[in-house]
Formats: structure tokens, sequence, C-alpha cells
């Protein structure tokens, strides 16, 4: 199965699939915190949902809550915090597990893909980031540290959008 055949819940508890949320166009997907020290990189994801939206581009906020709690707010106040604080206007995902026996199909897949030291498995921590092209293939795994607006990231969607 395609990760974008995979059936997805938006935070406002919509389903979808990821294919259909993207509309046919490539995404960045990143597990977020709000109560996070490398929350502020909110501002640089936003930076992106504008700069490449118009290219057939989005990202794709997925609220995890099991690196330390950081993320231990309802859809509502997670919702309020991203638009209030970072203005974020990129979709968001329910909160989701993406490590462990509980682990969300997406996350499945997601974590079989090695970074750049072909690493693969468990997320680290939050923010780590999948670049997705428009046919599902994952092209990318940059770990949290990684900033957005990282060259490595830009010049990898530049690739997939063009």
């Amino acid at each position: 199965m395609s990760v974008l055949e995979i059936p997805v819940t938006t935070i406002d508890g919509e389903s979808t699939t990821l294919g259909d949320l993207l509309g046919g166009g490539a995404a960045l997907v990143v597990n977020v915190a709000s109560r996070c020290g490398l929350t502020p990189q909110y501002e640089g994801l936003v930076a992106l949902q504008r700069a490449y939206a118009g290219r057939g581009f989005t990202v794709v906020g997925v609220p995890c809550n099991q690196f330390m709690g950081q993320e231990p707010g309802s859809a509502e106040e997670i919702k309020e915090f991203c638009s209030t604080t970072y203005g974020v206007d990129f979709p968001l995902l329910e909160k989701t597990e993406v490590n462990g026996p509980g682990r969300h199909p997406l996350y499945a897949e997601l974590t079989a893909v090695p970074d750049a030291e072909g690493e693969a498995g468990d997320i680290q921590w939050n923010f780590e980031k999948f670049l997705v092209a428009a046919d599902g293939q994952v092209v990318g795994r940059f770990r949290p540290r990684v900033v957005p607006e990282a060259p490595e990231i830009t010049e990898a969607i530049e690739k997939v959008i063009s």
C-alpha cells in the first residue's frame, strides 16, 4: 500500500487519506509538539508552506505526545496554539503515535525509510520530517535538529515539485 492510500484522520476528526489531503502534490510530514524546545520550528514549516504551496506542496503536521508529554492538549488546544502562536495554515492530523506498538500505519511506512546516514527505525524526537513525493514515494528523511529551512530540505523539495 502506498503511503498516499493510508487512512488518516484530521485534527477536526475527518477521515481521509494522505493522498486526498495532498491533492496530488508533495508533502513534508512532520511529527509536531507544542511544548518542545524545537517548537519554534513551526516558523520554518509555515515559511515552507507559504513558499511552496502554489507549486503543489504542503506541510502536514502530526501532533504526537510520545516524547516527554510535550503535546498534552486537546485537538482544540493544539489548533488554537498553532494558529495563534505561529499562524499555522497547513493541515494537521489528529494526535498520533509514531513509535511503539500503537504506531500509526503511516508511521510504520515512514520509519522504514533511512535518513541521510542510512539509519531507519523509530522516530528520535519531535519534529522529525519526511518528504513524500506526489507519487507517494518517501524521498527524504530529516532528523529533528535539521531545521525546515535547511538547504538539504529546500533542495529536496525543489526536486520533487519541479
